[in-house]
Order: structure tokens, then sequence, then C-alpha cells
């Protein structure tokens, strides 16, 4: 625990435990709101083959995920923390030229 604390420099073990709770909730929302949106565009598990309805709906899953991570981090008191990971993980996949500081 004292590693994850130091390498995200919090400081509380409850704050290890507000975080993990925000990605656990993100993950299951964003899965969640995928389904509907898929259904939406007219893209079925049913109807479309696995090998093009997964990756879409992967796709699909990934920006839901990034919004929902900053706002459910917002709405547990760890927005900085939430923030600042989105930040970094923007600028690694080449987005970081968006953001201003």
């Amino acid at each position: 625990m004292e590693k994850l604390k130091q390498r995200w420099g919090i400081k509380h073990n409850w704050e290890v435990i507000i975080i993990f709770i925000v990605f656990a909730i993100t993950g299951t929302t964003a899965s969640k709101l995928a389904a509907p949106l898929t259904e939406f565009i007219g893209i079925s598990k049913a109807t479309t083959p696995g090998y093009i309805f997964w990756p879409i709906r992967i796709l699909l899953i990934f920006p839901i995920y990034q919004v929902l991570l900053v706002f459910f981090g917002w709405l547990f008191g760890q927005f900085n923390f939430f923030w600042n990971m989105e930040k970094k993980m923007l600028t690694r996949l080449g987005l970081g030229r968006f953001l201003k500081d």
C-alpha cells in the first residue's frame, strides 16, 4: 500500500480505497453504457460477427471510460488525481497538444 501511495502521490490509505472504488464503478458503468450505445448505432451481438462487434464495442468503451473516470473521480473528491492521470494518458496517445496547462 505504501508503494502505491508514494507512486500516486497520495497521503492516506482511505484515498487508495476511494481510487480503487472509482476504478471499479467507472469500469462497470462504461461497460453497461456501451451495450445500449452499440444497439443504438445498429450493432448487436446477435447480428454482427464477433470480430466486428467486439472491436467496435471496445472502441466505444474507451472514450466513455475516460470521461466517466474524471466524473466519478470528481464525485468522490479525487478529481486532481484522475485529471492528472487523464492528462498523462492523453499525452501518451499523442493527444496532449489539445490540453492547456
